[in-house]
């Protein structure tokens, strides 16, 4: 989930307001009756969630996966292995004096061509940690993940180009970045 740091910054910062309720609600009052049906549009398309703020560049008050713990942790060591699969491998540390557990998240840029927000999520894992402790981590990214849907074809299809990986721990914390090349 994400939180604007404004309500101004939200897709649709003016709330629709249903309209009354109507009907019979019977001598006892227990007849169930709904609202009226009204229209809500969703206009923004691909950009929903944490890749409406990245592509309007609006930075949230909590980004998606923005998370609490009495630690911290630092990234290093990102590795991309193109291939099938694709393999992103990272080091995550506890640097922090408490145990904890770290969602280490990764995402993708895809090539321009695609016409996509500017990433989306790919892969994650929860990583518990004591204090001082690294772990390395290793993530497949299913192809499925790499796709963009063709509307024309019906399916979904892969677009070769250059990739961006990042791993960090939420959609604005990424200190990790690698491009590769997928064909």
């Amino acid at each position: 989930m994400t939180f604007p740091r404004r309500e101004a910054h939200l897709p649709h910062p003016t709330v629709i307001m249903p309209p009354a309720e109507v009907g019979n609600h019977g001598s006892e009052g227990n007849e169930r009756v709904g609202k009226p049906e009204f229209e809500v549009r969703y206009d923004e398309g691909l950009k929903v969630g944490y890749k409406w703020y990245d592509a309007e560049n609006k930075k949230p008050l909590f980004p998606f996966g923005f998370g609490l713990s009495y630690t911290t942790y630092a990234y290093s060591d990102l590795k991309v292995k193109p291939g099938k699969e694709t393999t992103v491998t990272f080091t995550v540390k506890n640097t922090g004096s408490r145990a904890g557990a770290e969602i280490a998240q990764v995402y993708a840029a895809l090539p321009p061509s695609a016409g996509e927000p500017p990433k989306r999520l790919v892969a994650w894992s929860k990583v518990r940690l004591d204090a001082g402790e690294t772990k390395q981590v290793s993530l497949t990214i299913d192809p499925l993940y790499l796709s963009i849907y063709d509307e024309n074809a019906s399916a979904w299809k892969f677009v070769p180009g250059s990739y961006t990986f990042m791993a960090g721990t939420s959609s604005q914390a990424l200190p990790l970045q690698q491009k590769v090349t997928l064909e």
